[in-house]
């Protein structure tokens, strides 16, 4: 794949967003091929939520939109299986997919611009929130503190931490702006007490 818009897929029952780091066990030999392809070209490769299908077998059917991912960990389990950690780069629109042989999915995409802003003082306590939520996943808050101001990102870590349905994920994965983004997370699917 010579063509810097041409990304394999790897369809799953997630959502990743910009900026977000998803852990993932690799198994099958597509996804073993496609990894050792990416990181031998030191590339990316899409990650989408799967519409209908299953992770597994034959290839699923994705969302049209995703977000690019990079690896930044891998190791081998005790198991044998491959464990990798992705970081999400930026969004994409599938513009055309095909699969291949080996029931891999490739598509030709064209790459979203992140429409940021910073997070306004009404949503500060958003912020207390997402303190609480990484805390309990045990992640490390003081590593993150520089992104606090950042309304894109606060609304991915909460949209990846919190239980939502695939597709209220998916539909704030979908939405450019990021106050945007954070309005939908904040009125359509927090209650109101949540952040108290």
């Amino acid at each position: 794949m010579n063509d810097a818009n041409e990304i394999s897929l790897f369809p799953l029952n997630t959502v990743l967003f910009p900026g977000g780091l998803l852990p993932l066990r690799i198994f099958e030999a597509r996804y073993l091929s496609m990894i050792s392809e990416c990181m031998r070209e030191q590339k990316g490769f899409g990650i989408c939520a799967i519409q209908s299908g299953d992770e597994v077998g034959k290839a699923a059917q994705c969302y049209p939109l995703g977000t690019l991912a990079t690896v930044t960990d891998f190791d081998r389990g005790e198991d044998g299986l491959l464990r990798i950690t992705v970081h999400g780069e930026r969004r994409f629109r599938i513009d055309e997919s095909w699969v291949e042989p080996d029931q891999l999915q490739r598509a030709r995409v064209s790459w979203l611009e992140e429409q940021d802003a910073p997070l306004p003082d009404e949503r500060k306590p958003l912020v207390e929130l997402l303190v609480r939520l990484l805390r309990q996943a045990g992640m490390p808050v003081s590593d993150v503190t520089t992104y606090f101001d950042s309304a894109g990102w606060v609304a991915g870590r909460l949209a990846e931490l919190l239980p939502f349905a695939l597709s209220d994920k998916q539909r704030l994965l979908e939405t450019d702006h990021a106050l945007e983004r954070l309005e939908i997370l904040y009125h359509d699917l927090l209650a109101e007490d949540i952040t108290r």
